[in-house]
């Protein structure tokens, strides 16, 4: 147990510090391209995520949250994230660990939505 626990700060804080840099990254990208490269630009990733850096910052979060959480199984659930709505999927080990996951991603700021269709209870 106690090697878990020491397991999932290592984690937390190398995801955090990914977002940390992530997050500086974007920042710190200077403006060059004329508007109208911007506007092409954003008219070929139509359908995308129109935030994507909120939404990796969210994903990131999320993750490092549920495996900072006692009894949720953080490393079998996957994160994904798409203009806002975290959809979470994966096997835990009970209806408890979906409805605690679910209550995890809704706490994270910049959440609107959480889908926990793809979580499913029972082994792999």
């Amino acid at each position: 147990m106690k090697s878990t626990h020491a397991s999932r700060t290592l984690l937390t804080a190398a995801l955090s510090s990914g977002l940390l840099f992530a997050t500086a990254t974007v920042l710190a990208l200077p403006e060059t391209e004329p508007e109208e490269q911007n506007r092409a630009q954003a008219d070929k990733h139509k359908g995308e995520s129109e935030q994507p850096a909120s939404d990796t910052w969210i994903t990131t979060k999320v993750k490092a949250d549920l495996l900072a959480t006692e009894d949720v199984s953080g490393l079998d659930i996957k994160v994904e994230t798409v203009n806002g709505v975290v959809s979470l999927s994966g096997r835990v080990d009970s209806q408890a660990q979906i409805d605690k996951a679910v209550s995890v991603s809704r706490a994270i700021k910049g959440v609107s939505k959480v889908d926990s269709k793809g979580l499913k209870v029972g082994k792999p």
